[in-house]
């Protein structure tokens, strides 16, 4: 089939170089977000999609407008059979209806569970044992096309969201080649998704980055992991802003101390935090303006205490 590709940040990649290095599908544009400033130099650097796109000399297209009309000529004038979609903008219906089989969409979970911007954070934030990736038709809402095919995987005790990003991006690039190979054949029968069942994953904002420490042990490392490495999860100590990536939950601590009271800080014995119920041990963390280190490190370069207080 003729494709035309459209995603942006590094986890639609996988899923580009499968169509083109593993796959009968003909890769003829691919569709990705303008060019955009970053870091502190504000430098204008292409999409991770650009950038593997150019690498197979593929055409690239950067519209402003999803909507503008010289796009959809030119989308039309392509003759697509189908678009594969992997973390992109949303499509309007003079778009997506285009092709012969329809705008493909691969999604990071089993829906109709996690609809949205952030499925993997938020399957991790609410400590989910399981997700996976789904293949499924655009239609006018927002995940909520007829399910194609689906993978479920089971998600690891310590994994991170980068971790398990990097996971599924790998397992949802051979789905979609899947998807299109039966697609073709005529093998897929399309699901009607139960709304029943669903469940939302919005965009993470900066009133969610924040440790409540009232909250359980175990629901503050879900937060941590569910935001690591980025946008991290944060605290502060002295009005310095702490960045932490990795931590562990610890079942006991004195139920008398208020919540944040720092219960350990030695480089040696590690630094433990306590928590509306039980405690949280920190393993990887960040001082504002440093680089990401392990506790121990830190507590060697700040003279933290038993006794202050994360708030």
């Amino acid at each position: 089939m003729k494709v035309i590709f459209m995603g942006t940040p590094d986890f639609a990649v996988p899923t580009l170089e499968n169509l083109v290095n593993n796959s009968k599908h003909n890769v003829i544009s691919v569709v990705t977000a303008v060019d955009k400033p970053r870091g502190r130099g504000r430098k204008i650097f292409p999409s991770s999609v650009k950038t593997c796109a150019l690498t197979f000399q593929l055409p690239v297209i950067q519209p402003q407008n999803l909507s503008d009309k010289e796009f959809l000529q030119k989308i039309r004038s392509l003759s697509p059979d189908v678009f594969v979609i992997v973390a992109f903008r949303i499509l309007p219906e003079e778009l997506f209806s285009i092709p012969k089989y329809g705008a493909i969409n691969l999604h990071a979970s089993i829906l109709p569970e996690y609809r949205g911007a952030a499925p993997i954070q938020w399957a991790l934030i609410h400590g989910e044992k399981k997700t996976g990736v789904t293949t499924f038709r655009i239609d006018a809402g927002v995940d909520t096309g007829n399910i194609l095919l689906q993978k479920e995987v089971e998600i690891q005790p310590d994994e991170t969201a980068g971790e398990l990003s990097e996971r599924l991006a790998e397992i949802g690039a051979g789905l979609i080649v899947e998807t299109l190979d039966r697609l073709e054949a005529g093998t897929i029968t399309p699901v009607i998704q139960d709304t029943r069942k669903s469940s939302r994953a919005p965009k993470i904002t900066q009133e969610i980055l924040r440790i409540d420490w009232n909250k359980s042990a175990q629901d503050i490392v879900y937060l941590i992991r569910g935001l690591s490495p980025v946008p991290a999860a944060h605290t502060y100590y002295k009005n310095i802003e702490l960045k932490i990536f990795r931590a562990r939950a610890l079942v006991k601590a004195n139920e008398e101390l208020t919540a944040g009271t720092i219960l350990k800080a030695h480089p040696k014995e590690g630094l433990v935090v306590k928590a509306g119920m039980g405690a949280v041990e920190v393993i990887t963390i960040q001082r504002e303006g440093k680089r990401q280190m392990s506790a121990a490190e830190l507590l060697r370069g700040m003279n933290m205490r038993e006794g202050e207080v994360f708030y």
